[in-house]
């Protein structure tokens, strides 16, 4: 991004810890060690453990993930919102996520820059792993999960070195026929015997899309680049280091509202955000006592848009420091975290509004396995939370108690049986970047409470899984700002999320099969939410349906397909808080949201004698459905005087080739 949008005052921060650590990277080099020679104690997750997932890098690489959505597309959970990748938001649960813990390797994505654009920008070629926690979960999960946590962690040289191999590379490109290209080159390898560096880049080009009508989707181009760096090894016989750098631009000309259409001789405006990121995760396993984990950070996110020459930015510096010990039946995991955030919004050069806020926890989450069959999980955390507007010279704080307690219990070696329940808090955090120039704060604001209880029964054997999941989630004394101006944060209620998911598969010989079916129900005070008027809360979307199934042909040719079916949700009553708070909406309105069903293909194919070289086909909604997402806004265009309020139609088929080749 070629503007300055904002004073760093972190900005050293990066360079001292590095700086700090230079002589203990250098001493390490040169003693030649091999590695850790104990492996950090694995942590078993009890509560909501039925409904967690984990997506593998294998498979984004054979969907050609290009963004968010296409990252938990086969999650029935898990939503986006948006097909324009500047304003897409994810759902988990119908909740959105600014209720939930998201980190990149554990640097947390704090915050709002624009509520018209999402938080959370990721590219799906740096991840080795993506971990899904749905509703709020163990001591662990972090400040402010009462929705639930997604966990992005990345590749490092390790993760793309075969073994014996000192020098790799890998180089990428790739077509889109609605529309666009992407590119990526990777370079990795071993310093030593125990220090490995990964470095990549990678650049996407897309035009406008078109929608399943055939019609352009005006405001949809943008241009992205990323560029990463990944520093890994090992200290000593039981220390293990990496240090990591990423930094990721998106910029094209957008609708006022990205995340709503624009039409057809609309204007659009010039856009641009970018996310850098820095991370040191040290480990330090000693023996069945001392397994430290150590994680600090500093993240900065900044947008500018010409329209008033708006810019925002979101910086938090931060670390968690956690210890995990054996004794005995028990497995302890405790420690502390905290992090500072700094929210600034500007325009025209001329005005400047800040915010600053801090938040302050301790936990602990203990795994008993008390017999063989039976594991009890029980924990606790203590949070603080302090928020100043310094520009409007306002403060909210407050601070409470999170426990949680759970089991697992096998009654046979295949079949399981997990109940959890947790109660968690969170205070109010820095605000919407392009909204503080307006934002006040209720007199004594209450910090959000959760009860969230689930109950979980999962069976695998010879290939076949089933599982089975019921839960409920309530958050009391929701913090939500009302409609229009100023921009007011009060406690407006309760919001209610409650439903279940239902998944099977199997495997035989080389057929994979799998489907899954979720129901979910958000409310708030008892009423439908709806991504226009809660947004940054909630949104509902009907019951979903997923099927995926893969065959391989050969051990060098894999054929995949993937089927989505949501169903309709229909009158859905709207406008309340408008009524509530705006005198000039004086009757609540009804909207629908169409159900749609989705299917793609793929097919990856090893053409060579090894894995080198790769090719992977796939098409995207195959037969051209013309749909709008239940997670985007709903079309409120035959409501007066909410003409342009809806959420941009997804794209049409899409036939997405690549491929790769690693020297």
């Amino acid at each position: 991004m070629a503007r300055n949008i904002s004073h760093n005052k972190y900005a050293l921060v990066p360079f001292m810890i590095s700086s700090a650590l230079a002589s203990g990277i250098s001493q390490a080099q040169q003693t030649q060690q091999e590695g850790p020679t104990e492996e950090p104690l694995e942590t078993v997750v009890v509560v909501g453990v039925a409904t967690d997932t984990e997506i593998t890098p294998e498979e984004l690489d054979k969907q050609q993930a290009n963004d968010l959505s296409d990252i938990f597309r086969q999650i029935p959970s898990v939503s986006v919102g948006g097909s324009l990748g500047i304003a897409q938001k994810i759902y988990i649960r119908g909740m959105e996520d600014t209720l939930l813990n998201v980190t990149v390797d554990g640097a947390p994505q704090t915050s709002t820059l624009f509520h018209h654009i999402g938080r959370v920008s990721i590219e799906p070629e740096l991840l080795e792993k993506v971990e899904v926690q749905a509703g709020a979960g163990e001591a662990t999960s972090g400040a402010g999960a009462i929705g639930g946590a997604i966990r992005f962690e990345t590749k490092d040289a390790d993760d793309l070195l075969d073994e014996g191999e000192q020098l790799g590379a890998m180089v990428k490109g790739g077509l889109f026929s609605n529309d666009g290209q992407k590119a990526s080159a990777s370079v990795y390898g071993k310093l030593s015997d125990s220090w490995g560096l990964l470095g990549s880049f990678v650049t996407v080009d897309r035009d406008d899309m078109e929608d399943g009508d055939g019609d352009t989707i005006y405001g949809t181009a943008s241009d992205q680049d990323l560029a990463f760096i990944k520093l890994s090894g090992n200290l000593s016989e039981d220390q293990k280091l990496s240090v990591s750098f990423e930094q990721r631009e998106e910029s094209g000309e957008f609708s006022k509202p990205p995340n709503w259409p624009a039409l057809q001789r609309a204007i659009l405006y010039p856009m641009e955000t970018e996310r850098q990121t820095f991370v040191v995760n040290h480990q330090f396993s000693l023996n069945e006592l001392i397994n430290l984990e150590t994680t600090v950070y500093h993240t900065k996110s900044e947008a500018w848009r010409e329209l008033y020459d708006y810019r925002a930015s979101v910086e938090s510096l931060g670390f968690d420091l956690r210890n995990t010990s054996s004794i005995g039946q028990h497995t302890i995991n405790y420690g502390i975290e905290a992090r500072e955030d700094e929210v600034e919004g500007l325009e025209g050069g001329l005005y400047s509004w800040l915010e600053e806020g801090q938040v302050r926890g301790a936990y602990i989450q203990d795994h008993w396995q008390a017999t063989d069959a039976l594991l009890l999980s029980f924990g606790l955390r203590y949070d603080k939370y302090e928020l100043e507007q310094v520009t409007h010279d306002d403060e909210a704080d407050s601070q409470g108690f999170s426990p949680n307690i759970g089991m697992s219990y096998s009654f046979t070696d295949a079949l399981t049986l997990t109940v959890g329940h947790a109660t968690a808090m969170r205070g109010k955090e820095v605000g919407d970047g392009f909204t503080l120039w307006s934002a006040e704060l209720a007199p004594d604001l209450d910090p959000e409470t959760v009860d969230n209880t689930e109950l979980g029964l999962e069976y695998s054997q010879d290939g076949l899984g089933l599982k089975a999941a019921i839960y409920r989630s309530a958050i009391d004394d929701v913090i939500f700002d009302q409609v229009g101006r100023p921009v007011y944060y009060e406690n407006i209620g309760e919001l209610e999320t409650e439903g279940f998911e239902l998944s099977a598969s199997y495997v035989w010989d080389q057929l994979s099969i799998s489907a899954a079916f979720n129901h979910n129900d958000s409310e708030l005070n008892g009423e439908t939410v709806e991504g226009y008027e809660h947004n940054g809360l909630a949104n509902a979307r009907g019951d979903t349906w997923n099927l995926t199934a893969s065959y391989a042909i050969t051990t060098k040719l894999e054929l995949g397909w993937n089927f989505t079916l949501v169903q309709d949700l229909n009158d859905i009553e709207v406008l309340h808080r408008s009524v509530e708070v705006d005198d000039e909406v004086d009757t609540t309105q009804k909207v629908d949201k169409p159900g749609y069903q989705v299917h793609d293909l793929y097919l990856h194919w090893e053409p060579g004698a090894d894995d080198r070289l790769n090719v992977n086909l796939a098409v995207q909604n195959l037969f051209n459905e013309h749909y709008r997402d239940h997670s985007s806004v709903a079309d409120y265009s035959d409501i007066p005087g909410f003409g342009n309020v809806a959420g941009i139609y997804e794209a049409g088929r899409d036939i997405r080739l690549s491929v790769d080749y690693r020297f």
